[in-house]
């Protein structure tokens, strides 16, 4: 009776356990569902009262029009199609049906910035298209929303649909169907989702630079590259090796270079919110230590060696300083992982292995010149002993003998072979 208690127990507490699951999916399915309903209104005010009448009227041409809405219009067919299969129930068929046209999302990812671009030429400059703009705003259907606002939906609603997928696949059971079609819509969605964000983040790694850019006093430092990050900015004390004043400068910390800069004069006519470029230090060759700061004690000072130069920068707020080199080692970090290399020579070019017996005969002429001489011959003698049929046993002419004699008793004319260098590794 006792075994029949602990069964009906462990069995209760399974299905509250499964009880607790599908409350959760049902909560997750009923907002997936509301949500995209609401999503694919607002991607219908765009296609009917922007690109269709834009089309029709001919107020854009054909290439600024497909600029600021891409791929928007196939987005709003594919969503309409995901939300019937959604409101039926059917999500794992649904998203299965969804993914294999995720590529519209990310062409329209991938043409996000321009569109922006564009259409903010297209406001400021075309006069029909910015009444045009404002009056379909003002409509009821659009409640305040603004172009600007509802072009980002796609990007928002991928990191929406990442959410929603796994909250029903942790909540599904994993003997159910469906639940291989939501595991693999999970994987699909999370690829766009991730590619948004790369794209942000080099969206906005590049407003950085053009800002900085812009603070830097004249043309000759350039710091916009490809592929170099901006990490941090800040005002530290420059300390002077010499034990002069220490002077405080605005350093830019990108994930290649440091560059040291001062203010330019509050006075000046043009640059007086500016800065004037002073070094540019690359990363590559630096190491950072930390000279004081290690305890709580107000401010820090940190060391920079460069292979021609070394900087001392400090700073009275030891937080601030600490950030700088945790930004600093990392940055350095990063740059001297990337750039290790491992160079390996060929297997064909190594050194042959000699026996102990070669290595003693070879020590052994070395310091006997004629005993090269004395070895072949003891060698043919040897061969003939053994073979008799072998070309050694062959009788030779005393001018063969005479002039290998000859050749034997002059050491500096032996042909002395080339010695190949052994495998080597150099780490860069």
């Amino acid at each position: 009776m006792s075994a029949d208690l602990k069964l009906g127990g462990s069995g209760g507490m399974v299905q509250e356990q499964r009880g607790r699951w599908e409350r959760k999916r049902n909560r997750t399915a009923r907002e997936l569902v509301e949500t995209e309903q609401k999503y694919c209104e607002r991607l219908e005010l765009v296609t009917t009262y922007f690109v269709e009448i834009l089309k029709a009227k001919g107020t854009l041409r054909q290439d600024i029009r497909e600029s600021i809405f891409s791929s928007i219009k196939s987005i709003h067919s594919v969503n309409q199609t995901l939300l019937a299969h959604v409101e039926d129930g059917k999500f794992g068929l649904g998203f299965e049906m969804f993914c294999p046209h995720l590529h519209f999302y990310t062409t329209y990812v991938d043409n996000i910035e321009k569109a922006s671009r564009v259409l903010q030429v297209q406001v400021k400059k075309n006069k029909t298209f910015a009444r045009f703009k404002k009056l379909q705003e003002s409509r009821p259907e659009f409640r305040g929303l603004q172009l600007e606002a509802l072009l980002t939906l796609p990007l928002k609603r991928i990191h929406q649909y990442k959410h929603f997928l796994r909250d029903l696949t942790e909540n599904t059971n994993p003997d159910d169907p469906e639940f291989q079609q939501l595991t693999r819509a999970v994987r699909a969605v999370s690829e766009v989702s991730q590619h948004i964000q790369d794209n942000a983040r080099s969206h906005e790694n590049h407003l950085q630079m053009i800002r900085v850019q812009k603070l830097l006093k004249g043309r000759k430092t350039k710091v916009l590259a490809s592929g170099r990050w901006y990490i941090r900015e800040g005002w530290l004390s420059a300390v002077p090796l010499k034990g002069e004043e220490a002077k405080r400068k605005m350093f830019f910390l990108f994930s290649d270079i440091l560059l040291m800069t001062k203010p330019c004069h509050p006075l000046h006519p043009n640059n007086s919110d500016k800065f004037a470029p002073q070094s540019m230090y690359p990363l590559r060759e630096c190491t950072v230590d930390k000279v004081f700061g290690h305890t709580k004690s107000q401010g820090g000072l940190i060391s920079l060696t460069f292979e021609q130069d070394k900087l001392l920068l400090m700073s009275s707020d030891q937080e601030d300083i600490n950030d700088w080199y945790r930004s600093l080692s990392s940055a350095i970090g990063q740059l001297k992982s990337r750039s290790t290399v491992v160079y390996r020579n060929d297997n064909l070019c190594r050194k042959p292995l000699r026996s102990t017996e070669d290595e003693f005969a070879k020590n052994r002429e070395a310091k006997h010149p004629y005993g090269r001489k004395r070895n072949i011959v003891e060698g043919e003698k040897r061969e003939q002993a053994t073979n008799p049929n072998s070309p050694l046993s062959f009788p030779e002419s005393e001018g063969t003998a005479s002039k290998r004699m000859k050749l034997a008793d002059n050491p500096t004319e032996r042909h002395q072979e080339p010695q190949q260098s052994g495998p080597s590794c150099v780490i860069l």
